[in-house]
């Protein structure tokens, strides 16, 4: 039974895609291009949950190595073929256009799982929870609500709880809930350890420790509280590292003191820059989806063309970020 009041509606929703997984032979699970913990987790903890209920369907992971993030799992890919008679579920992905491998397209059936503002609906059924911490805390929860119907193991919990941690950094970001701690609560009865977990995501390669040293030296901070770090190809190449390595540094500026939302600005191989932006208060999307991109209030992506256009997004933060003063503790 889940831990948290029924809403009948989103019941309503998990019934639907509990269906779906029921009359399905081959179930192929997406997730977005670039993976996190939260993407890897939600995506194999779903694969390990259905596997372990209904042993004789095929189950597929699709999408790009999980590189460093190998640890929590690989992948399990597909081929063309394997679409024909499949449903396609899609996780942690608030848009089409970032679903890593396109083959989801040749998919019978589509199902949307996200914890992302809805700005892009696809799928003919749609799951989005903006209220959950992530959305391995969304699949935890399917569990939770058909415990008689769907089996947990350890990798599913252990994959499920890594999710979680990594999308709400160790329980620290605002979107962790009562439910949140509730769900890793249920996860951790499972035999994995969390302790040993939390220490492997913890682990940084030394030239990631050296770009934190940048970050740390080169950081500025506007009289409205707005920091950033503009990282260029030159940096990247001089500290021996690629733009995947610099998810370790994104959360780093917000332990200054006087940082009201940052943004780190990392030049790619074409020139333009991937921005990631972060706030402790003020609302960011906005901001984000006016320069190719969104996500979360406060956590969000962008792209500039150049540092012209990551001046423009710095004046908007700082619009924002001027007036705002943190809760009282």
């Amino acid at each position: 039974m889940s831990l948290q009041p029924a809403n009948i509606k989103d019941r309503e929703i998990k019934k639907e895609i509990l269906e779906v997984i029921k009359k399905w032979d081959t179930i192929i699970i997406h997730r977005h291009e670039r993976p996190d913990p939260d993407a890897i987790g939600s995506q194999c903890g779903l694969a390990e949950i259905i596997k372990n209920t209904f042993p004789m369907k095929q189950v597929f992971t699709a999408g790009s190595s999980t590189g460093d993030l190998s640890f929590l799992a690989e992948m399990n890919p597909p081929v063309k073929e394997d679409y024909e008679n499949a449903v396609v579920i899609v996780t942690d992905t608030a848009n089409v256009k970032r679903i890593d491998d396109k083959n989801y397209a040749l998919g019978k059936k589509w199902i949307k799982i996200d914890h992302h503002p809805l700005d892009d609906s696809y799928g003919e059924s749609e799951w989005v929870n903006t209220g959950a911490s992530s959305c391995s805390e969304m699949i935890a929860d399917l569990w939770l609500t058909f415990p008689d119907e769907l089996k947990m193991n350890t990798e599913a919990a252990r994959l499920l709880y890594g999710g979680i941690v990594g999308d709400t950094n160790r329980f620290l970001y605002e979107a962790t809930s009562s439910y949140t701690m509730q769900v890793a609560a249920e996860l951790m009865k499972f035999s994995f350890s969390a302790s040993a977990l939390n220490n492997r995501m913890n682990v940084i390669k030394p030239p990631v420790a050296k770009l934190m040293g940048y970050v740390l030296e080169n950081f500025s901070v506007s009289n409205e509280g707005v920091g950033h770090i503009i990282i260029t190809q030159q940096t990247l190449n001089q500290l021996n590292i690629e733009d995947k390595d610099t998810n370790g540094i994104v959360s780093l500026p917000g332990s200054i003191e006087g940082v009201k939302s940052w943004g780190v600005f990392v030049q790619q191989t074409d020139r333009h820059y991937r921005c990631r932006l972060r706030s402790k208060g003020p609302i960011i999307n906005e901001i984000a989806k006016q320069h190719d991109g969104g996500g979360h209030p406060l956590a969000s992506g962008a792209n500039a063309r150049n540092e012209d256009e990551i001046d423009q997004i710095l004046d908007e933060m700082k619009e924002i970020s001027k007036n705002w003063t943190p809760p009282k503790q």
